[in-house]
């Protein structure tokens, strides 16, 4: 069908068509094309679809948001966006959203209180229809501006310790603790760790459920033997030079996060020595292509993608007022998968 002149004007002024552009060649009425575009069910949908279709209409954004007072955005606020933890995570999260046609605001607060305070409040002021967030620290400021607003907000990985609103964890203290008894199995005494900061959740626990497994294996874990880190390659880079340069040096090492165990496993190449011949090693989260290593490593698998799927659902599901009630914490299982890294110490 040919082109009415009134289209061949929009497309040559290089305007955006309207609702009424379409109504109009729909031949029907305005507010009829608002309730087609609203779910509403008219009789005249088929000639409606037909003519956003040939004016490539897309309703406004903003014009919606203003009309249902939501924006249909999700703000997602992690502290490291390198990290492949996080990265699974947000593929969790999308898959719950493609189709729910919401918009997800990535935001890195870089593990900086003072950044994420910046960007929570941006967030905020952008009116998104919930949070998904893993805080900086369990001792972060982000409740005094959420609780105000109302926003239902869901955090992953982390939690604060007001403990006021929905958490989605992993067994730290569990997975940590099968480590500790893994090596104390192997026959090893001298056991290293490099953790990542007590005032997160993930390293805090790390760290307890560590201590806690050694413990029932009737061992310590020495301070010459423990190393606190940022989560960071680079620290764990740091943190296993100093390790190995104890005397005498530790014949295993437990590294509780993936970047750190990356930046670990740096230093123990750059000094010349093998794994599990001169150290067994051990990490809490997968490496990429941690497969292909030579040997394959040891290591604590917990489900980042699940992780993100549950929390978006259980978002979901506040934000359409079906899951009421006080704050869940909802923790998820993780396994030690062994690799070749780790091997009774030598003699």
């Amino acid at each position: 069908m040919p082109e009415s002149i009134a289209e061949t004007d929009i497309r040559a002024a290089g305007k955006a068509p309207t609702i009424h552009d379409v109504a109009a060649k729909a031949r029907v009425s305005a507010a009829t094309v608002s309730r087609y575009l609203n779910g509403g069910r008219v009789r005249q949908g088929e000639a409606i679809a037909k003519a956003i279709e040939e004016l490539a209409f897309h309703p406004s954004a903003l014009a919606r948001s203003l009309k249902s007072g939501t924006t249909r955005a999700i703000g997602v606020v992690v502290p490291d966006i390198t990290n492949p933890y996080f990265a699974a995570v947000v593929k969790g999260i999308e898959s719950v959203t493609r189709d729910d046609d919401y918009d997800l605001l990535l935001c890195n607060t870089d593990e900086s209180v003072d950044r994420e305070r910046r960007v929570v409040a941006t967030l905020i002021a952008k009116k998104v229809d919930g949070l998904l967030m893993a805080p900086a620290t369990e001792h972060g400021e982000p409740p005094s501006y959420l609780l105000s607003t109302g926003v239902p907000t869901v955090f992953i990985d982390r939690q604060l310790a007001e403990g006021a609103f929905d958490c989605i964890l992993v067994d730290n203290l569990g997975g940590a603790a099968q480590a500790a008894a893994h090596l104390a199995a192997l026959g090893h005494r001298r056991i290293g760790m490099i953790s990542g900061s007590l005032e997160t959740t993930p390293g805090r626990e790390r760290y307890e459920g560590f201590v806690e497994g050694l413990h029932g294996a009737g061992l310590e874990l020495s301070d010459l033997y423990t190393e606190f880190s940022d989560f960071r390659a680079g620290g764990g880079y740091q943190s296993m030079l100093r390790l190995l340069a104890a005397r005498p040096q530790p014949t295993a090492v437990f590294v509780a996060n993936n970047l750190m165990a990356m930046g670990a496993l740096r230093a123990i190449h750059d000094l010349g020595l093998r794994i599990p011949e001169h150290v067994s090693f051990l990490s809490f989260d997968k490496l990429d292509l941690g497969e292909l290593l030579n040997p394959p490593l040891t290591f604590i698998d917990r489900p980042a993608e699940e992780q993100g799927i549950l929390a978006m659902r259980l978002l979901l599901s506040r934000m359409e007022r079906r899951e009421m009630g006080s704050p869940r914490t909802i923790r998820m299982e993780v396994k030690l998968i062994e690799g070749a890294s780790c091997a009774p110490p030598h003699p």
